[in-house]
């Protein structure tokens, strides 16, 4: 096998800590001797040992001498866990071959300096677009302290998420519906405006066997979520955040006794500044935020330059109705030159369903 090849494995290998373990990044490592893969192993669940010294406890042989492929840069600092270019130094791996250099200022070249001081051979770069592709979002988070933020919805060709009457279950089919709840699982939290869960009384989990909740974040500026509804009642068992502005003890009092949490925040024309709701999640280690919001608070996220994909998720349908809902309201462009563009696009067809995905190319407009 070829070093790209055995890469490919560390890779596959990583995936299996998607979504358990933000806000570390996914790693995988594979240790090979004389062409026989001796151990392997993948950073789990944060807290947990990294992939590294993962694969060296798993070797079935001694890894002295060996070449140790891993997805990511080594760290070499002490965080939750010991540096794990300890550990490689101390194993006797020979040679070290890296996918991601690690944005990390901890890091950041250091983890690579230190092995080769201590005499080891390092390559960097193999399959470097995948293994950076994988942790778009820890790299995002570690750079900026925020959130990595997808901009989720579901419309019917002609663009509507609802009927005139203000219905959408469902617009897409079950594979397209599974495919969300795998990216719930995958993402840290999400986040809704209030309109969502009056019109919806959404519970916002992830219905995917072995799955892992997302913290579900509403963005309530005047306290309006029903006590009765799913969220509140399920806030003991899911954590749930309401993001408001007002900060009247008596009302925020019987959500926090529900089990909520109540996040009272800097207001912007009167609701709350998601600039500051961003700040505030991604202090609270939260490092990726799927946006299933309406169109208001979509537009909102989008015009102050907060979202880094869009997902939608297009059925072969048609709603029509001037006055039936879109994906993305409020105030708009005025001109086709201020459009928010999408780049890096994929098209792929879910059921009989697509799902289009894109990152949001900076822009020089906003609503600010």
């Amino acid at each position: 096998m070829t070093d790209a090849e055995y890469m490919g494995l560390a890779l596959e290998l990583a995936k299996c800590g998607m979504g358990w373990a933000s806000p570390n990044p996914m790693v995988g490592a594979v240790i090979v001797k004389e062409g026989r893969i001796i151990g392997k192993g993948w950073h789990a669940r944060c807290g947990q040992a990294h992939a590294e010294r993962n694969a060296l406890a798993h070797c079935t042989e001694d890894p002295a001498g060996a070449t140790m492929y891993v997805t990511l840069e080594p760290c070499c600092h002490q965080g939750r866990q010991p540096p794990c270019t300890e550990a490689v130094l101390a194993a006797g791996i020979a040679r070290v071959v890296i996918g991601s250099d690690d944005p990390n200022p901890l890091v950041a070249g250091k983890g690579i300096e230190i092995l080769r001081r201590g005499g080891v051979t390092v390559e960097t770069g193999v399959l470097k677009e995948e293994c950076d592709a994988l942790n778009q979002v820890f790299f995002h988070y570690i750079r900026t302290k925020r959130p990595y933020v997808v901009l989720k919805y579901a419309m019917t060709l002609d663009g509507k998420i609802a009927t005139r009457a203000g219905l959408s279950r469902w617009i897409t089919g079950e594979e397209a519906r599974v495919q969300v709840h795998r990216d719930r699982h995958r993402y840290s939290a999400i986040l809704v405006g209030v309109g969502t869960v009056l019109a919806d009384d959404p519970l916002l989990t992830c219905r995917m066997e072995g799955g892992r909740n997302p913290v579900r974040v509403v963005c309530d500026s005047h306290l309006r979520t029903p006590l009765e509804s799913q969220l509140v009642r399920t806030a003991r068992e899911v954590p749930t955040i309401l993001a408001t502005v007002c900060s009247d003890p008596e009302a925020c009092r019987p959500y926090e006794e529900a089990g909520c949490r109540v996040w009272v925040l800097p207001q912007r024309d009167g609701r709350v500044d998601l600039d500051a709701l961003m700040q505030r999640l991604g202090a609270a280690e939260i490092d990726s935020l799927l946006l299933e919001g309406g169109g208001t608070l979509n537009w909102s996220a989008l015009s102050q330059g907060l979202v880094q994909k869009v997902q939608a998720y297009i059925a072969p349908k048609l709603f029509g109705g001037a006055q039936a809902p879109s994906p993305v309201e409020g105030l708009g462009v005025e001109a086709p030159g201020q459009a928010f563009r999408l780049v890096h696009t994929t098209l792929r067809p879910l059921g009989e369903d697509f799902l289009l995905e894109g990152e949001v190319e900076p822009n020089v407009y906003r609503d600010r």
